[in-house]
Formats: C-alpha cells, sequence, structure tokens
C-alpha cells in the first residue's frame, strides 16, 4: 500500500518475500557481498512476517527447516542484515521488518500501531535530514538514528 503527499512515501511492510530476497540477493552481488542460504532464509522469513518479527520468532520458524538452528545462527544473519540496510530494527519493540529500498542506504522513522503491531515506514529523508543537521548544529556526531512513532494506524482507529 503506497500513497504520496508531497515528499513522503508510506511503506506497509507487506510484499512478495521472494521477489525481496531476489532483490537483496542482486544488491549483494553488485556489493560483493555474500548471501548464504541461512542469511537468505532469515531475511525471506522477515519479509513474509505481515508484522513486526522478533529474533526468537525467527528461530522457531527455523528450526521448522533446520533442527540444529540456534540463536546465535539468527543473530548472526540479522546482524549481516542490519549492517548492509536490508531489513530495518524497531529498538522499542526489539523486532525486525524489511527494507523497501534495498539497495539505498538510508534512515527511516516508523510509525507502529500498538494495537495491530503493524509498522508504517516513512520514506521521507527531510526527517533523517532535519535530525541530522540539529545534531550537527550542537556539535553531536550521530551515529545511529531510529526514530519510532507509537500510536494507533487507521484501520485499528476505525475498528
Amino acid at each position: 500500500m503506497v500513497a504520496k503527499a508531497s515528499h513522503v512515501v508510506h511503506h506497509h511492510h507487506e510484499h512478495n518475500a521472494r521477489a525481496f530476497v531476489r532483490e537483496v540477493a542482486s544488491a549483494c552481488e553488485k556489493r560483493g557481498l555474500r548471501l548464504t542460504e541461512i542469511r537468505s532464509q532469515v531475511l525471506e522469513l522477515v519479509a513474509k512476517s505481515e508484522k513486526p518479527v522478533k529474533a526468537y520468532d525467527l528461530l522457531d520458524q527455523l528450526k521448522d527447516d533446520r533442527s540444529n538452528a540456534a540463536p546465535p545462527t539468527v543473530y548472526r544473519a540479522l546482524d549481516f542484515l542490519l549492517e548492509n540496510g536490508f531489513i530495518h530494527k524497531l529498538e522499542s519493540i526489539n523486532a525486525y521488518v524489511s527494507c523497501h529500498h534495498p539497495s539505498v542506504t538510508h534512515h527511516v522513522p516508523f510509525l507502529i500501531c500498538d494495537i495491530c503491531e503493524s509498522a508504517t515506514e516513512i520514506c521521507d529523508e527531510r526527517v533523517a535530514n532535519l535530525l541530522s543537521e540539529q545534531a550537527k548544529s550542537l556539535g553531536f556526531r550521530a551515529r545511529a538514528q531510529t526514530l519510532e512513532v507509537h500510536g494507533v494506524c487507521g484501520r485499528c482507529s476505525s475498528v
């Protein structure tokens, strides 16, 4: 579901997981990165999820195919996917969502529904730029940027 309002594009985290994995595989090939089978499998599980997914839920799903899967296996895959911008971590709920622009490095705010737990990615660089500019004007050197806004989504508020 994509809606445009000036420079803003909103992305609910629902898309074709296999196509997403293919896009990430292509990005890995171009960047000289290795998308191993386990990384690909974790990525597909994150992409298939209808809402942000926690690491231990991923582990449970992974054990269906890999009975010997352990927490470090999942966390190493998640670290690789995060470091390369293929997924986002929602710190406030300790969960992961796939990135809608895996071939572009960017910082995006998320709207997180406290009722249905949906996450909406707001692709608007003005927000990230404003935060960076304000930090710089205060002499602050930012290393990371996470903006998460909690509330109730349109679907849940109309129920």
